[in-house]
């Protein structure tokens, strides 16, 4: 970062607390404390009235503001709202623009405002289920965004939920996140159609500048539009696992329509959506008693008629 960036960075970091400890601009731009204090006297100099408290830090005479923008009290507790759900659900490229972001929105607010938001800090808190991802282990979500704004084609190597690795070109139409996870909706190039792909499970992505025609691509909901007719004459289907074997399923329940799950204190409830509820039943006799179908009540009752089918089967191969 050059001193000019640098001088405004700090005059930015400067307008966000009633008090800015020197340590503090030295440790996030990783300079000096003379180097602070050269560059502190410098914006005093250029006509920014900076005082400083002995043992404290430095200040902005209230009412002195850079940008010529406001914001209210429900506004910087909505932004600093969203930055918790940020923290937690996005990955570092994202993160860090933000916070970059909330610090010039914090910037701009009177020492009430700010005495605001500090107290509500502490009181904002976003907590994840113990299976839910725990990190993001990519920094390409920003790279992605800014592929779809630009109609970028996006070259990248990535692995399945199969373990399969491939390379790809791909035409991005946007990102959603549900199930706890971040997904891509893009061309491929490779298999010619549409294709979802978790974000975290992408290894190495490279933008390669190219633009594609984006006349004849689906937007983002004329895709999720598609999927819901697609998929209108499948049933929607609850059962609940207990965790002992909840935790084994890992990808085979992608093989059966899985949609999502909640977690409960000794069970874990998923949802499936199921075009062939006889296949769906073999499935769940590998797991006996430790699994329980909620509904539909016909899927119950198919399951009691494939028990039948089977009990019959080895009564008959025993008289035999």
């Amino acid at each position: 970062m050059n001193r000019i960036d640098r001088l405004t960075a700090i005059l930015i970091q400067l307008q966000t607390k009633k008090v800015v400890r020197a340590e503090e601009i030295s440790e996030r731009f990783e300079i000096s404390l003379r180097t602070v204090y050269r560059d502190v006297k410098a914006l005093m100099e250029a006509g920014v009235p900076i005082g400083s408290e002995a043992g404290k830090g430095y200040f902005i005479v209230d009412g002195y503001h850079l940008p010529p923008v406001m914001f209210s009290q429900e506004e910087a507790s909505a932004m600093l709202t969203a930055g918790k759900l940020v923290e937690k659900m996005t990955d570092d490229s994202i993160r860090k623009a933000y916070e970059s972001a909330l610090l010039k929105i914090k910037s701009v607010l009177n020492d009430s405002e700010k005495d605001h938001l500090e107290n509500l800090q502490s009181s904002i808190q976003v907590w994840r289920l113990p299976d839910q991802p725990t990190d993001y282990p990519n920094e390409f979500m920003a790279d992605i965004t800014k592929a779809v704004s630009h109609k970028h084609v996006l070259h990248m190597e990535y692995c399945s939920k199969t373990q399969e690795h491939t390379t790809r070109e791909v035409e991005p139409i946007g990102i959603v996140h549900y199930t706890g996870r971040w997904h891509m909706i893009a061309w491929c190039r490779l298999r010619n159609g549409y294709r979802d792909f978790r974000v975290d499970m992408i290894k190495t992505l490279k933008n390669t500048g190219a633009t594609f025609d984006a006349r004849n691509l689906f937007t983002l909901q004329e895709y999720f539009q598609s999927l819901m007719e697609a998929h209108k004459d499948m049933e929607k289907v609850v059962v609940t696992f207990t965790k002992s074997v909840a935790k084994y399923l890992r990808n085979a329940k992608y093989y059966y329509g899985f949609v999502s799950e909640e977690e409960h204190e000794d069970t874990v409830r998923m949802t499936f959506l199921i075009g062939n509820f006889r296949y769906f039943c073999r499935w769940l006799l590998m797991y006996g008693s430790e699994v329980e179908i909620e509904g539909p009540e016909k899927l119950k009752e198919m399951m009691e008629d494939v028990v039948e089918e089977l009990t019959a089967h080895y009564k008959t191969a025993v008289l035999k």
